[in-house]
């Protein structure tokens, strides 16, 4: 249950009874009433929940705000209601106070509802998609497959609290130029080992994988033994995948075609790498519902139909020999290509095909990508595409994602997409503990710059985040530990009337706040919110337990009172740390 929207909405029906009543006796004109806003002040001074009402309906009332709002106050009626009274601030504004039974109701719907709380029905059960991560699977995963991974996976969870249906999808691009280089690649590398002083090497290395890709690796640059070409991948795993089948194979590849051989070894190297994605993303907690292979697309010859469905219905052209998208007829700067005139499919054909997919013939009523920064000119096209396919192109919504820097001791860490020795997503895992990996890449925005500090993430300190929200979860645990080994019966009710320290107020007021923030965090797409919320709250239960004693409260009945507060903010942690998976420790 929200009650801040409950008390919200009960709050407007209370000012617009006034306004009948004042209507009926003439006090006010029969006019159409204003829009209005009911908001919580940032200064709690001002009350807990404020109205314009007064200073919208001046105009159409001809009277001062302020006078309104004096006449709307003595028209109020609290019986009942959650409020226990109202003042008028500045020119006119109505400032509400919630009466202490809210706060009581705020902690016994929490008890109430356990690891159920926060949960709501925005999104009705819609069926939403989200698609993340979907790297290269030529390679292993880098930094910003991280956040991309954290955002996405958090986003998804989220959606789930806020009573979508959401499902997680990789998407295996498995088929055009990036396996063509692939193949490329490790064709290559299998040859080089085949070379007299490959085989030299394969022989002194015969026991360490490792030292050998190391050494190829090194003697790589221009003019040296294993010098390669620009358009290939040169990472150590080509050449640890050309090591693996050469050990398996010896020289069963060398004699074939070109064609046969890159075949043969895509056939080899791709399902060791998707694997191996699988492998690395559930180490990060991340099990998707779907992995969606790109060559099932070609398989159901789904790229000709949308092309050819495109030129029926004269939304594409052919010109020279290759076919355009009318992308002009959709605000967009120039046509471009969907098939070249050597009959290859563009890139986006295949992305605009696995979209109809998932809008049109799996029918979700949302399809969510979390993609980097660098794809915001591709996804104007896509929409374009998929307009002219008679989708409702609304229904696709983007996470633009920027990237990420690593900071160590003050100093940006280098990444290099070339390089053989790159942080991947494996390595910041065997460095970092999981939890702070996932929180950290939630802690801002996925369109903002944000630079991760390696040294901070592991530091066990109140500058950590991630530790001080855990400590907060586990100074709970060890309170009630304690207390219980002591002889002090946890109880299962209690006075909570008695909790009216400013600190107390505060804490309830934002444990309250999270079925909100959890609505709009999925409104918004954004993941950090849950973040923020949780090291709010965390601040918050510091702040009270270090002012006011449970242990030693004034007497027995404030102990009990103070001591549900605790478990109820232990419940409220519990169920955040769960939305962004990462986990509860009771000991820390």
């Amino acid at each position: 249950m929200d009650l801040i929207n409950k008390a919200s909405m009960q709050l407007r029906e209370m000012i617009m009874d006034a306004l009948g009543m004042l209507t009926a006796e003439e006090a006010v004109p029969a006019v159409p009433l204003p829009a209005f806003t009911v908001e919580i002040p940032a200064d709690k001074s001002h009350g807990d929940f404020a109205a314009n009402v007064a200073m919208v309906c001046a105009k159409a009332f001809r009277m001062p705000p302020r006078k309104i709002a004096e006449l709307i106050c003595e028209k109020l009626s609290f019986s009942g209601t959650m409020f226990e009274r109202a003042e008028v601030a500045g020119p006119g504004f109505i400032n509400l106070f919630l009466g202490r039974k809210w706060f009581s109701d705020v902690l016994e719907n929490v008890l109430d509802e356990k690891e159920n709380y926060g949960r709501t029905q925005l999104g009705a059960g819609k069926r939403v998609l989200v698609e993340f991560v979907s790297a290269n699977p030529t390679g292993p995963m880098h930094i910003g497959n991280a956040r991309g991974g954290a955002i996405g996976d958090c986003l998804a969870s989220v959606l789930n609290w806020a009573g979508y249906h959401a499902e997680r999808e990789f998407y295996v691009n498995d088929a055009g130029n990036q396996i063509e280089k692939f193949g490329k690649s490790l064709s290559l590398r299998y040859m080089q080992l085949c070379s007299e002083k490959g085989q030299q090497l394969i022989y002194e290395y015969r026991d360490d994988t490792e030292k050998l890709c190391a050494e190829i690796y090194a003697q790589s640059g221009e003019g040296q033994e294993f010098e390669m070409p620009e358009d290939v991948y040169l990472g150590t795993d080509i050449i640890e995948h050309a090591a693996n089948y050469y050990r398996e194979h010896i020289f069963a590849l060398k004699d074939l075609s070109e064609e046969d051989r890159r075949k043969a070894l895509v056939e080899y190297a791709l399902p060791l790498n998707i694997a191996g994605l699988e492998r690395d993303l559930k180490k990060y907690r991340i099990v998707y519902d779907n992995w969606f292979r790109e060559s099932t697309i070609h398989e159901r010859n789904e790229t000709k139909q949308v092309v050819d469905k495109l030129l029926e219905t004269g939304h594409a052209y052919e010109q020279d020999g290759a076919v355009w998208f009318k992308a002009t007829e959709y605000g967009l700067d120039k046509d471009f290509v969907l098939r070249r005139s050597n009959g290859l499919y563009t890139y986006i054909v295949p992305d605009i095909a696995y979209h109809y997919d998932k809008l049109v013939t799996r029918n979700f009523d949302k399809a969510i990508n979390v993609l980097g920064a660098d794809h915001h000119g591709y996804v104007p096209r896509l929409k374009a595409a998929l307009t002219a396919l008679g989708v409702d192109a609304g229904k696709l919504d983007v996470v633009l994602m920027q990237m990420v820097r690593l900071v160590r001791g003050g100093e940006v860490v280098k990444l290099s997409k070339r390089s053989g020795k790159a942080i991947t997503l494996v390595t910041l895992l065997d460095e970092i503990p999981i939890d702070a990996a996932r929180f950290y890449f939630n802690l801002r925005e996925a369109n903002s710059q944000f630079e991760f500090d390696l040294d901070l993430a592991v530091e066990k300190s109140s500058q950590n985040p991630v530790y001080y929200v855990q400590y907060a979860h586990a100074r709970i645990c060890s309170l009630l530990r304690t207390m219980k080994e002591e002889g002090t019966e946890i109880p299962e009710t209690a006075d909570l009337s008695l909790l009216s320290d400013p600190r107390e107020i505060e804490l309830i007021r934002h444990i309250a706040s999270l079925p909100k923030e959890i609505d709009l965090a999925a409104k918004s797409y954004d993941p950090a919110k849950i973040t923020k919320y949780a090291v709010d709250l965390a601040t918050l239960f510091h702040r009270f337990y270090d002012v006011c004693s449970v242990k030693n409260a004034e007497n027995e009945e404030l102990m009990k009172a103070r001591l549900l507060l605790c478990i109820a903010v232990r419940q409220t942690l519990r169920n955040v740390l769960t939305i962004l998976n990462v986990t509860q420790p009771e000991k820390m």
